[in-house]
């Protein structure tokens, strides 16, 4: 049977889950595409740690020359994670006429137009479904299955990490570092986590679907964020009592009357009959807004060795299937930037405030007034705690432009009775 060589770079949780999946699927893979698909070398960084697993002398390497040189590797697989040398190793692989199959989302989003570029030039394939969503097949899903659509939205719980601190927080009273030094112990956080809990890796992965199903390239840096240190389990409960979750939600939404895109990742509180409300620990899940096939969620595990090996697998299988037919496809990723900057903006979203208070007859008048003055619309209110000096107030608005909820909030700030504004968090609307 005629072989397909793959040069892996990286051996952690998910290089070591796509050898596996190899392994353990071999016979079912080979019936699938007529072909096998052969490791001939792995990159790590000390191939003696490697040694009792009786490979040839240069299975396991550090040189990833032996990789990016040889002519015999036809897909590299780059695992390593971030975005030095990664992106090296990527453009090189391309320069030398190797596919690539990546999961590193931050590459991706940093990088993907001069890349995709550079594989048309080139005539070669680049995947990536691992970096966003782990298992879940939503890069195929937008680029193939959903390609006739216009897409409206696309909203969803894309970091495992903090979806799995928040359900925590939520069903077991804890607190965020509590929740968080849990989900550390259990392999879901890194020993650092700042890119997950301070909302950086979901704008990664926010910006490449904005560029898959909008179009629009725009640079994760230039995402608005908010990530998850600032939410309590006092938080938490109050959104319960209210008949919300709070969850880290990612949105990109087309805003039809500006023409621009709403683009953000923030902490949202989600309704009880959302479907998303019902996402928890580690799981991911993306709800997608198609003009023609409506509403749809996708969901599943959104990281680890298996889930994402299993996506990485999928876009090796997809490789090798191009060069047994010997099609080259054209401007796959490229043709569906627009020329055009993308306008970016929060858009309007309804919003949740907590307000810690003197306990004062007129304080809630003067703060009502102040948002009427402003045009923000109040959908509700909630005092909490009666008989002392400092209570606190909860307002949940009606849909507004983030601009005039700060115009009122910084006329609210100036009250004398209030001490503090405690929580802004976005509130998220029922599908329709």
């Amino acid at each position: 049977m005629e072989k397909v060589v793959v040069g892996l770079m990286g051996f952690g949780n998910i290089g070591s889950g796509f050898a596996a999946i190899l392994e353990e699927n071999k016979e079912q893979i080979e019936s699938s595409l007529g072909r096998s698909i052969y490791i001939k070398r792995i990159l790590v960084k000390d191939p003696e740690n490697f040694r009792d697993m009786n490979k040839g002398e240069e299975y396991f390497t550090n040189n990833a020359d032996l990789i990016l040189s040889d002519p015999e590797i036809d897909i590299v697989v780059e695992l390593i994670g971030g975005v030095h040398p990664a992106y090296e190793y990527i453009t090189r692989a391309l320069e030398s006429g190797k596919h690539v199959v990546t999961a590193n989302k931050a590459v991706i989003a940093k990088y993907g137009r001069e890349l995709f570029a550079l594989a048309d030039k080139n005539r070669v394939s680049i995947r990536f479904e691992g970096s966003v969503g782990g298992g879940i097949p939503i890069i195929a899903t937008l680029i193939r299955s959903l390609a006739g659509n216009q897409f409206e939205e696309i909203v969803g719980i894309i970091n495992g990490t903090t979806n799995y601190i928040l359900t925590r927080m939520e069903e077991a009273d804890m607190s965020f570092e509590e929740a968080l030094a849990e989900a550390q112990a259990k392999g879901f956080a890194e020993a650092d986590p700042t890119s997950d809990i301070e909302g950086e890796d979901a704008a990664y992965k926010i910006s490449i679907l904005t560029h898959v199903a909008f179009g629009v390239y725009v640079k994760p840096e230039d995402v608005p964020r908010t990530g998850i240190t600032h939410i309590t389990e006092e938080e938490i409960k109050f959104a319960s009592q209210l008949g919300y979750k709070i969850k880290l939600l990612a949105t990109v939404r087309r805003n039809n009357n500006s023409g621009s895109l709403d683009i953000h990742v923030h902490p949202t509180l989600v309704p009880f009959e959302h479907p998303l409300a019902s996402i928890n620990h580690e799981f991911n899940a993306l709800f997608i807004k198609g003009n023609a096939v409506g509403d749809l969620m996708l969901y599943g595990k959104g990281a680890g060795s298996l889930p994402t090996g299993s996506a990485v697998v999928g876009d090796v299988m997809e490789i090798v299937r191009i060069m047994k037919n010997n099609i080259f496809e054209e401007k796959l990723y490229t043709s569906r930037y627009h020329t055009e900057p993308a306008s970016i903006s929060l858009g309007r979203s309804a919003y949740y405030l907590r307000l810690q208070v003197k306990d004062k007859p007129g304080v809630l008048g003067n703060i009502a007034s102040a948002f009427g003055r402003n045009g923000i619309s109040l959908q509700s209110v909630v005092q909490r705690g009666r008989g002392s000096l400092s209570v606190p107030l909860i307002f949940i608005t009606h849909e507004a432009e983030r601009d005039k909820l700060d115009q009122a909030l910084n006329e609210i700030r100036k009250i004398e009775e209030v001490e503090e504004i405690s929580s802004i968090l976005m509130v998220q609307k029922n599908p329709e």
